[in-house]
């Protein structure tokens, strides 16, 4: 795509934590502001950049002004093993304060490169969890603007949840409303986040130096669109002084077919050939689309009634396994039972990564299982595709609340509390064959109800795209962003 005139001398400095579903929405913001001719410096460690060469390079090549600074990412003197840059790549729950404590080292470095760049940063556009961004914003004199990968809906009921906390309201047991939201929203308390829900290995003092680090912000940049959650962003402007950008959807913004598919890593020919045969052979909605995200880890005893709910829906399904070490059981289970081999004729078993928003636009999908992180979330709405929805951890629940109560394009398995990371396995089945069929059923089937939800989703979908094209709402608010930073730094 040809740039936009050139806004000279403005450099963004866009500092990603080092998750791939954290990474994959700061890059497509990379994209979005290079195109409007903004120079845009991407901070990140060697391992985690390799991921996005193809895309990055792909951009550059096109004449987009998007650079890459590495940082050596201190694995040893956190107590990591080497090659654990990302928090996908953590053994375990234990390693979490190592992988924090790694990310605070980074600080120094990244100071070091920023004083020497040119030219100058103009912003530093940092995920909200890389608290030590607030303080060298500070150093540079420049706006210290957050990226949280929240919704504005979430954004509102974590800060009305904090005011609960702040006067303990909220209760042990039992279900209450969230107060002061635009909807009746009804949680538990183990529904969750860590921040009000706290897993027995947490860390309290880094949330608390990232949540103060997080009120001193400039401004935020959001990835959804105003048209989605109108009232909540109207809300959540009042909180920060009307400084909320909303960007999304970010996923929107890969129209070329190769970034859709390595959007966060790559497949390869061979694999894209046979995903793209095997959804083709299917008629249109008539496919459940089956992943977890990219942190989840499934106990096979839980896998086990996910598979078997896919196969008594009687619908065809692709399914995504995760790769590694820890995936022995699932896979000795599937050999075992011979489970891919008889389902065969209706079901697509994908190892490791899968590439999402490319099977999501496919005419053949009809509703998408997901963990309701608020990517995914975002890209089946994006795609217009209704959702079976199954929250594990973080502000997934939250999420889940949003897509079933409020957008009414979700139906809930009926997951009940929040499985910490790491910690699944002091959990057995939280889910159900019979209520994952349920659930499935429920979305796919042709009655009334499912229609209108599939209409919905539909026209939700519609309205995403409209705002990421010109004249769109996402589309202006880039352009108010980039004014805003322009202006800062003509006055300071």
């Amino acid at each position: 795509m040809a740039c936009e005139s050139r806004i000279e001398e403005l450099n963004f400095v866009l500092v990603p934590l080092l998750a791939v579903s954290h990474i994959i929405p700061m890059v497509d913001i990379a994209k979005l502001l290079a195109q409007r001719g903004v120079i845009v410096t991407l901070v990140m460690t060697p391992l985690n950049a390799i991921r996005f060469t193809a895309v990055i390079d792909r951009a550059i090549d096109s004449g987009l002004l998007i650079r890459v600074l590495h940082l050596r990412f201190p694995a040893k003197e956190a107590g990591l093993p080497e090659g654990c840059e990302s928090v996908d790549l953590l053994p375990g729950l234990a390693y979490r304060r190592n992988f924090f404590t790694a990310i605070d080292m980074l600080q120094d470095q990244a100071e070091k490169l920023l004083q020497e760049i040119q030219p100058k940063p103009s912003c530093i556009i940092s995920d909200m969890h890389i608290a030590w961004t607030a303080e060298t914003a500070d150093k540079f004199q420049i706006p210290r603007i957050i990226f949280d990968g929240m919704s504005c809906f979430n954004q509102l009921c974590m800060h009305n949840l904090y005011i609960m906390k702040d006067q303990n309201r909220i209760p042990e047991s039992g279900h209450f409303v969230i107060p002061d939201l635009p909807d009746r929203i009804e949680v538990t308390k183990v529904q969750l986040p860590g921040a009000f829900n706290p897993p027995p290995l947490h860390v309290q003092d880094f949330r608390d130096k990232i949540r103060a680090a997080e009120i001193s912000a400039y401004g935020v940049i959001i990835n959804t669109f105003a048209e989605l959650e109108e009232n909540y962003v109207d809300e959540f402007r009042k909180l920060k002084n009307g400084r909320v950008w909303c960007v999304g959807p970010l996923s929107l913004c890969n129209n070329e077919s190769l970034d859709k598919a390595q959007r966060g890593n790559k497949t390869s020919f061979d694999e894209e050939e046979r995903l793209k045969k095997w959804l083709d052979s299917w008629q249109p909605e008539s496919v459940v689309y089956a992943c977890l995200g990219s942190l989840s880890q499934t106990t096979v005893v839980q896998f086990v009634e996910l598979a078997l709910g896919l196969e008594a829906s009687g619908y065809p399904f692709i399914l995504v396994v995760k790769s590694g070490e820890r995936q022995a059981p699932i896979e000795e289970w599937i050999s075992e039972n011979k489970f891919e081999e008889r389902t065969k004729e209706r079901g697509l078993l994908i190892r490791g990564w899968a590439p999402q928003v490319v099977i999501l636009s496919h005419s053949a999908i009809g509703g998408f299982l997901t963990h309701c992180g608020w990517n995914s979330s975002l890209e089946g709405i994006g795609a217009g595709v209704p959702m079976i929805t199954w929250p594990l951890f973080a502000e997934q629940f939250l999420n889940e609340r949003f897509l079933v109560h409020v957008l009414k394009t979700g139906v809930s398995v009926g997951s009940q509390e929040v499985v910490h990371f790491g910690e699944e396995e002091k959990y057995e089945v939280q889910v159900s064959k019979e209520e994952m069929t349920k659930a499935i059923k429920e979305v796919m089937d042709k009655e009334k109800k499912a229609n209108n939800r599939r209409i919905r989703a539909k026209e939700v979908g519609e309205m995403a795209k409209k705002a990421i094209e010109e004249g769109g709402s996402s589309h202006l608010s880039l352009t108010l962003l980039i004014k805003e930073v322009q202006e800062f730094n003509l006055t300071n």
